[in-house]
């Protein structure tokens, strides 16, 4: 196999574990060779009044240089509001060209049914979607001995700073996941610099039980808003490409700003990939229940504008 053949290959397991972790029971293997997948996607998880079946084949050459051959299975859609559909779908595609898409082309089409049942039975019924929550960057501050800007200030500002800093952000914990005697839990923190990921990693490990966990995998990623870039890493902690499949996650998710940690306490079975399902289905209900998920027109946004992404080095945690 050719090594661009090796990553695609890769970026389409990590993309096909990560719509798993999201989706659930909506997400369905067809034929897991072929790469295969539906997804059922409706208005209204507890009482749907419209629903659409996606299903996707991802080529070779999936995310690279194509897009994922699809089919939209609902007996309602019909005539222009098919391609209509179609046309965005393929927008999207063309606006995110080389980047993983699945995640963008179910809370479309998602949105597309809210849209119709909104306009079919208006009313407080109808669930609207959750804002997001976002912690922005910090702008940057004047430094010292620039005009307009005096020593005896620029100190009392630093010294600000330094006071924001020590302060270790909150953090929270998740519903554990137990699986054959592992035990898998997610914790959670907002972070704007590389200092409060060290400090509240350092305020964990102060924990007994997280300390002595078998693993504890982390990502975060950060929004700088002055330049437009992300900052951001992972870490395995003896858990092979786990910290990079979760980092992979929260890309698809489009959060910013926040701290995942997902502690493993094994149990002394093997769980094969099972335990990588785990620790997304772990960080992603902690997203979800903090708000850190975005709306699929943000994420769109920020795959299509965003994509500069600076990666920290891991020898300075």
């Amino acid at each position: 196999m050719a090594e661009g053949d090796a990553g695609s290959d890769q970026r389409q397991n990590e993309e096909i574990e990560a719509m798993a972790a999201i989706y659930g029971e909506e997400w369905c293997v067809i034929d897991d060779c072929a790469k295969i997948f539906c997804i059922r996607i409706s208005d209204d998880i507890d009482d749907p009044k419209w629903t659409l079946c996606l299903q996707v084949m991802l080529p070779n050459e999936y995310p690279g240089t194509a897009p994922p051959i699809y089919q939209l299975n609902a007996p309602w859609l019909k005539g222009q509001e098919r391609a209509d559909l179609s046309n965005s779908l393929e927008e999207i595609y063309i606006q995110n060209i080389g980047e993983s898409i699945l995640y963008l082309w179910v809370e479309k089409i998602r949105d597309v049914l809210i849209e119709k049942a909104q306009m079919a039975e208006p009313g407080p019924e109808v669930k609207k979607k959750t804002e997001p929550v976002v912690v922005k960057c910090e702008k940057p501050r004047k430094p010292p001995n620039q005009p307009g800007t005096s020593a005896k200030a620029a100190n009392a500002k630093v010294k600000e700073k330094r006071v924001e800093v020590e302060e270790v952000p909150p953090i929270d914990h998740g519903v554990p996941i137990t699986d054959r005697r592992s035990t898998f839990q997610a914790h959670l923190a907002p972070v704007v610099c590389p200092e409060q990921v060290k400090m509240v990693l350092s305020k964990l490990y102060e924990n007994k039980k997280i300390s002595s966990a078998t693993h504890n995998i982390y990502a975060y990623r950060i929004f700088c808003e002055d330049k437009q870039t992300f900052l951001q890493d992972s870490e395995d902690d003896g858990e092979t490409a786990a910290g990079g499949r979760l980092l992979h996650l929260m890309e698809i998710l489009n959060v910013r700003n926040v701290l995942v940690v997902v502690s493993r306490w094994y149990g002394g079975i093997l769980l094969g990939p099972d335990r990588f399902k785990h620790i997304n289905n772990c960080a992603r209900n902690i997203l979800v229940e903090k708000n850190y998920t975005s709306t699929p027109e943000e994420s769109s946004k920020a795959v299509g504008k965003n994509k500069k992404v600076k990666n920290k080095k891991r020898n300075e945690h």
